[in-house]
């Protein structure tokens, strides 16, 4: 079968699309044939030589797939022909992928592939982060940043359905205005305002802080927390290592949590899997909104990673193959 392989760690220019054997389902697996897979920043970070997949999991690429069930192995829910979607710890950039079946969702008709492949990664990370790691409540505050990306998009909605006041941050107008359409009460260009712990603070603060950027935002978040307030780092793209403020951590009695998806136990991926499952008619009747950005063909997949580093995206990126 045909996958995206990489000829080294390093830049969009290493993935190339090679030939592999197509793995064969165990019990309680489904073997796709993919139609679609969702890019996400994760994927960046582990074709950089930065992020490796899980013990077992696939070493190509991809976190999310759409596609028709062609085998499955004992003890499974699904069968060879059911259209699902779901998310996989790696694989996804195939022709063929393996699912776990307790992480397969039915893709109802109203769902094109590729807005099936783009709702998985975002919305299992908000969800859990919001709910399950976060504890956000209606009533409090809730900053996220990256707020046009993916799961910044996902996590605005969720926040608004939980009655929270959502502060968002991105980095141009567009992507403000993106985050004001998807339910945001403020939104702020942080390259405009890089001091903005102390303006959030102004406005009220908040109780929790969603943050895929890491240390260059540390400050300006544990100043726009509220006493008790939460920060969750689900990424490090402005850097790893940074100095934080224990006396603010202990005057405030703030907690700080590191937190990824990938690498949560399947108990907790399918439970997540489900309460995504239950939301699907939220997403038919316009309460929520999907995101999707844009699409490139499999063999474009260098072109689609160049396209999120240069952070033009609104939403979602997904890569397609025939159906």
């Amino acid at each position: 079968m045909h996958a995206v392989l990489q000829t080294q760690a390093g830049g969009a220019d290493t993935l190339y699309l090679g030939d592999v054997d197509r793995p064969a389902p165990a019990s309680g697996q489904l073997l796709l044939k993919v139609n679609a897979a969702g890019v996400n920043r994760a994927d960046i970070v582990q074709r950089e030589g930065r992020y490796p997949p899980p013990p077992g999991a696939s070493p190509i690429l991809g976190l999310e797939i759409a596609g028709v069930v062609a085998e499955a192995g004992e003890n499974c829910r699904f069968k060879p022909g059911d259209a699902v979607f779901g998310l996989v710890g790696g694989g996804a950039y195939a022709e063929y992928a393996l699912l776990d079946d307790a992480l397969a969702i039915a893709k109802p008709d109203w769902l094109d592939w590729a807005e099936a492949a783009s709702l998985p990664e975002a919305w299992l990370t908000a969800l859990l982060n919001l709910t399950e790691v976060g504890h956000l409540q209606a009533g409090e505050g809730f900053l996220v940043h990256a707020g046009a990306s993916g799961v910044g998009a996902a996590a605005i909605q969720l926040a608004k359905l939980l009655d929270a006041k959502v502060f968002a941050s991105a980095g141009s107008a567009d992507k403000l205005a993106f985050c004001r359409k998807l339910g945001a009460d403020t939104a702020f260009n942080y390259k405009e305002q890089p001091d903005f712990g102390q303006w959030v603070k102004e406005q009220g603060g908040v109780d929790l802080v969603l943050d895929p950027v890491g240390a260059s935002h540390i400050d300006e978040n544990v100043t726009a927390l509220r006493r008790d307030g939460r920060l969750v780092v689900i990424g490090v793209m402005g850097g790893a290592n940074a100095q934080l403020n224990l006396g603010q951590l202990l005057v405030k009695r703030l907690r700080v949590q590191g937190s990824t998806l990938r690498s949560q136990p399947l108990e907790v991926r399918a439970r997540l899997t489900q309460r995504l499952a239950e939301r699907l008619d939220d997403f038919r009747t316009g309460r929520l909104q999907l995101t999707l950005d844009s699409r490139f063909a499999l063999a474009d997949v260098a072109a689609a990673h160049r396209y999120m580093e240069s952070n033009a995206n609104l939403g979602k990126i997904v890569l397609t193959l025939p159906a």
